[in-house]
């Protein structure tokens, strides 16, 4: 089991530390529900360096980045990042992941940390056509997400950086807590505002301890996975490995927004197709109508008892106080306002699709 650079400072305060995709991760230190509402209201520090980083650059870094994702990288400025997904040639997901244009010749590709074999290996099998330089720098980089709707006025004292003025999906390459040459991404999993810090790893516990001297005086804490699992499903992002996978297309999960089929890309004709005659299958948000938790696998059923789809991810949503959850329907039950059910063990609980955020700030 792999440490991040802050795996004992996790473990000495306390917290609840689980395995996760081969690293030893800190999932809560005072609770979930705490821990979410303090990156609603306030501001909180989680610990991602187990996400993977790849640096694509050289004259071939676009063409090869255009081949192997689903968005138009062609977009990007330096300083901006846009979120896209790796298709495979058979109408599913690699992985989903961020791209960063840092010079005019490179980018960083970040992506899910259990995927980072599964992605290099895809990535590079493309490669050996074009010829771009790759890079993996996964072990050398630590990944602070500092999230929250006080995460500006709090961090602002350690930066010269004026932190208001980047906007979502865009970064600088700054000085941060005493360490030059950071990036500061206007990114993040939670919908509560907030950045991603991406550092060398033995940078790591200087900007910690850093942060959290700053953000003292704004209630600042750490926070673990398992909030993080809260916050993102109630923005209704996907999680890689539930709500999508190497089988789901990103049309049925409702990615289409990052499927530009203005260029050529992996699977890209197939893709066209399904959009044309619209996708079978849709993945749904949905809150259910009486008390009960939804949990991943559920089967969703009709009215009769009928089983029509399956829960990709659900939980009890912390900032309403009722079941949320996402699941795969047939398109033509997919309509906002339709009842479904969730079979939760013996009882079948209705539901009532809705339109996504969850949770509205």
């Amino acid at each position: 089991m792999k440490n991040t650079a802050l795996s004992q400072i996790h473990e000495s305060l306390g917290a609840k530390m689980v395995p996760f995709a081969g690293y030893n991760m800190p999932v809560s230190y005072e609770g979930v529900t705490a821990e979410h509402e303090t990156v609603r209201a306030g501001v909180g520090v989680f610990d991602v360096s187990h996400m993977g980083e790849f640096l694509i650059s050289g004259p071939k870094a676009l063409e090869l980045i255009q081949k192997v994702s689903s968005n138009d990288a062609s977009k990007l400025v330096i300083g901006k990042a846009q979120y896209s997904c790796l298709p495979n040639e058979t109408g599913g997901i690699v992985d989903d992941l961020i791209i960063y244009r840092l010079k005019d010749e490179q980018y960083l590709l970040v992506v899910n940390a259990s995927n980072i074999e599964k992605d290099w290996a895809h990535i590079s099998t493309y490669n050996e056509a074009i010829g771009a330089e790759m890079q993996n720098i996964s072990e050398e980089y630590s990944l602070l997400a500092i999230q929250g709707p006080k995460a500006i006025e709090a961090m602002q004292s350690i930066t010269s950086v004026d932190l208001s003025n980047i906007k979502f999906y865009n970064f600088e390459v700054a000085d941060f807590a005493g360490v030059d040459h950071v990036i500061i991404s206007a990114t993040g999993y939670t919908g509560s505002g907030g950045f991603e810090i991406y550092c060398k790893n033995s940078e790591a516990k200087q900007i910690w301890d850093k942060v959290f001297v700053a953000g003292a005086n704004f209630g600042i804490k750490p926070i673990g996975l398992a909030a993080r699992d809260t916050l993102r499903l109630e923005m209704g992002y996907c999680l890689y490995g539930n709500d999508i996978n190497d089988t789901t297309s990103p049309l049925e999960a409702g990615l289409g927004w990052i499927t530009k089929f203005t260029k050529d890309f992996i699977n890209s004709e197939a893709l066209a197709k399904e959009k044309a005659h619209g996708p079978e299958r849709k993945l749904v948000a949905f809150e259910l109508d009486e008390r009960g938790i939804p949990r991943h696998d559920y089967d969703i059923v009709d009215g009769q008892g009928k089983k029509i789809g399956v829960v990709t991810s659900g939980t009890m949503s912390p900032s309403m106080g009722k079941g949320i959850g996402l699941g795969y329907v047939p398109a033509i039950l997919s309509q906002v306002g339709s009842k479904i059910q969730i079979q939760v063990r013996k009882k079948a609980i209705p539901a009532t699709i809705v339109k996504l955020p969850f949770y509205k700030v």
